[in-house]
């Protein structure tokens, strides 16, 4: 099975950054859904980019690391401001989703952007 490890990978980081940017559509453009309650400024200013065009380089595969690395970092404040005031798991706070994202950012920061990717073809070293 280890052979499929880098299809496995990128499949991992397109679908990681396809699923983030529709959050930054959520708060900039109010779709596909708007936002069940009035966000903060923070949120839809500052948040909503980073997703939209955070989640697509990602996605793409283009400047992989710098974006995954601050991807991570707004999902680690979004736990702590968001969810982490409230209880310490993200079970009782309702956290679970940022606390993932960060983690998988975090990972995909420190992994690169593989194949099936723009920096690949840019021959824009992985390792």
């Amino acid at each position: 099975m280890s052979g499929f490890q880098p299809q496995a990978y990128a499949l991992m980081r397109m679908v990681t950054g396809f699923l983030f940017l529709w959050h930054g559509t959520q708060k900039l453009f109010a779709f596909p859904t708007a936002m069940p309650m009035e966000a903060p400024a923070f949120v839809i200013y500052v948040a909503g980019p980073i997703e939209l065009f955070g989640g697509l380089l990602v996605m793409l595969g283009l400047f992989t690391r710098w974006a995954a690395f601050l991807c991570s970092g707004l999902m680690a404040a979004a736990y702590w401001i968001a969810h982490g005031v409230n209880a310490i798991l993200p079970l009782q706070n309702g956290g679970e989703l940022a606390a993932l994202y960060c983690f998988v950012f975090l990972f995909l920061s420190a992994q690169g952007s593989g194949i099936w990717s723009v920096d690949a073809s840019r021959n824009v070293p992985s390792d």
